[in-house]
């Protein structure tokens, strides 16, 4: 018997490959045997040439490759057009634990829509035989036990993705119109004897569009009733993206609206329904403390931070592996870890699909594509709310290094402005943050260590924080740009022009109240600068606690302090003076001690002023 890494030698693939190839049984007669993984000498590496868990790879002498399913989220054309990363064996896990109701709480584009249609396709009942799109997948080779599901129930199916609007009255029309086409497709219901007449009365205004309000409330609970009564069976209900109407709401200030809606509407679908099978939601928040989910003891919730699940959000290392292998290039798998890896789901390292499969549909060109799909809004919502505290935390992140936190997975919108400390459980859940390390607490929440996963998500921090000052201050790139040419050049002229035209052009002098602003300002400025500086803030460092310090990536640039002082009303000699005494701080508090520590050289000092729209750099 061979370990996994003596096999990924001689088969020439990662160690993390050949684990998971053995914990999926690609690999026969693998065992394990205290934790580790005991191979057969004579066992063969699983080859290309055919259909092989349900994934497409490279048949002998094929021609044309598949195309990637880039934006579709229609499973049975996903598995029969297109390229399929194989994830039925979460119905496999579902039938083996059977939790009434279950919520799936995932980042957005990790694949929760297309495994919520794959459900659909396999548990409902229908005219057309969707058996033939599971028989080439890993759940049809379980056996009976779970392929006797298949097709045998009524499910209610509704998606609230693109439920996206700037009021409440658009946002609940819109819902109106998904109610109405979900009840249109179970249209056939009328034609039997099974429903009273007060039930097809209920069935009409749905789809007639008359539906009052209280209407809209009970409709689940009233359609999974009378599929019940019609098929003798009761319905499974599956509600993904739950909480995007939600994220609308309180951005748009319709939250208690919103609210008050969806707690009826849920409660009657999974509160003590006599007629559900099971129920399924996805989102990106939980949002317990709302009480949507109100008295609801038969709700299952796996999140990021737990281990049932985690392989069926997002792709492993094997399968992002077998994807490069069926479109020869394999050669790009360290620059696509960089950029996508990172995500810890459970214990589960887990890749961003939808970058992945841009990555590989572009043949190979590293973009933050996972931003592109959206405003991002989260990020700027965080922004506003943060504290001086934690935007040095945030800026921390960006330098690459790792931030303790608490993490409560019951974080709402609103929280933030009670405890802006919930900003990092926020970002953690919606796929900003992973979590190295966590240690779960008694109440439940999480001692984290936080960092950013990857370099796509270091680029969007990077662009944000940028966005949330032009929006703040409406800076260009070309003033940022000339800041941080100016400190590459030692130019503390050319910076304080810069500054000074910034301050001019976009900062109210209302907005100029403390020197904290004036921090924040600059510090957001020169973040920019994090491929040749590591950036700290508001660190020890001899005898006190410096502004800002850039420490260089590399010799050929200099170290650089900054240490700021404000006032309002200062004349032109007292803001020289101002600088000069920042200046001099630097010295007196020996605020370079690290920098010497670690051997940079020159260091250069900066003493920075300000009032209201002023500035003064002086420097020795």
């Amino acid at each position: 018997m061979k370990t996994c890494k003596q096999k990924a030698l001689e088969w020439g693939i990662s160690e993390r490959t050949v684990n998971d190839l053995c914990k999926k049984g690609r690999i026969p007669g693998a065992v394990k045997n205290g934790g580790r993984w005991q191979i057969p000498d004579e066992a063969i590496k699983p080859e290309d040439g055919r259909i092989s868990s349900g994934r497409y790879v490279r048949a002998r002498g094929q021609e044309k490759l598949r195309s990637l399913p880039i934006g579709i989220s229609d499973y049975a054309r996903a598995q029969s057009e297109y390229y399929y990363v194989d994830k039925t064996l979460l119905i496999k896990e579902f039938l083996d634990k059977k939790p009434m109701v279950s919520l799936f709480t995932r980042p957005r584009r990790f694949g929760k829509t297309l495994n919520m249609d794959m459900l659909r396709c396999f548990f409902e009942i229908s005219e057309e035989d969707t058996s033939k799109y599971f028989e080439d997948t890993m759940i049809w080779q379980c056996g009976d036990a779970y392929t006797s599901h298949q097709g045998k129930y009524p499910v209610i199916f509704l998606t609230f993705k693109d439920v996206k609007f700037d009021s409440w009255q658009a946002t609940l029309d819109k819902i109106k119109d998904l109610l109405q086409a979900e009840f249109g497709r179970h249209a056939k219901i009328l034609n039997g004897s099974q429903l009273a007449d007060y039930e097809k009365e209920y069935f009409s205004k749905m789809l007639n569009g008359s539906a009052s309000y209280i209407d809209l409330t009970v409709a689940l609970e009233k359609l999974s009733k009378m599929l019940a009564s019609y098929y003798g069976v009761a319905p499974i209900i599956i509600i993904d993206e739950y909480d995007t109407p939600i994220q609308e709401g309180y951005s748009k200030d319709f939250y208690n609206e919103i609210i008050d809606f969806m707690r009826v509407f849920f409660s009657g679908a999974f509160k003590d329904n006599r007629n559900l099978s099971y129920g399924f939601l996805t989102g990106i928040l939980r949002i317990a403390q709302e009480s949507i989910f109100s008295g609801l003891n038969n709700l299952s919730v796996n999140s990021i931070m737990d281990e049932d699940y985690s392989q069926f959000f997002g792709f492993t290392s094997s399968e992002v592996y077998e994807m490069l292998q069926y479109y020869g290039m394999t050669d790009k798998m360290e620059e696509l870890k960089e950029w996508y890896d990172g995500y810890l789901f459970g214990n589960e390292e887990i890749y961003n699909p939808w970058s992945v499969i841009n990555y590989v549909s572009k043949k190979g060109i590293p973009q933050a594509y996972w931003v592109n799909t959206g405003k991002n809004e989260i990020l700027v919502d965080v922004l506003q709310a943060a504290t001086e505290e934690i935007k040095g935390q945030l800026y921390d992140l960006l330098q690459g290094e790792c931030v303790i936190t608490r993490i409560d997975q019951n974080v709402v919108y609103r929280a933030l402005a009670e405890d802006p400390d919930n900003i990092f459980s926020l970002l953690l859940v919606a796929g900003y943050l992973k979590t190295p390390k966590k240690e779960l607490q008694p109440d439940g929440s999480y001692l984290c260590e936080v960092s950013i996963p990857n370099k796509e998500i270091a680029a969007v921090y990077k662009s944000e924080i940028l966005f949330h000052l032009m929006q703040i201050g409406a800076i260009t790139r070309t003033t940022a740009n000339k800041i941080a040419e100016s400190l590459f050049a030692c130019n503390y002229t050319k910076l304080q022009k810069a500054i000074a035209e910034y301050l001019d052009k976009s900062v109210s002098f209302y907005d100029g109240g403390t020197e904290g602003f004036y921090h924040g300002l600059v510090l957001g400025l020169i973040a920019l600068m994090d491929n040749q500086y590591r950036i700290k803030s508001n660190r020890e460092s001899g005898d006190g606690r410096y502004d800002i310090t850039m420490f260089p990536r590399e010799k050929k640039y200099p170290g650089i302090i900054m240490e700021f002082k404000w006032k309002a009303d200062l004349k032109e000699e007292e803001m020289e003076q101002f600088a000069a005494d920042a200046l001099r701080q630097i010295d007196e508090k020996r605020y370079d001690a690290e920098l010497i520590e670690l051997g940079v050289t020159p260091i250069f000092k900066l003493g920075i002023a300000f009032s209201g729209k002023r500035v003064k750099v002086k420097t020795i």
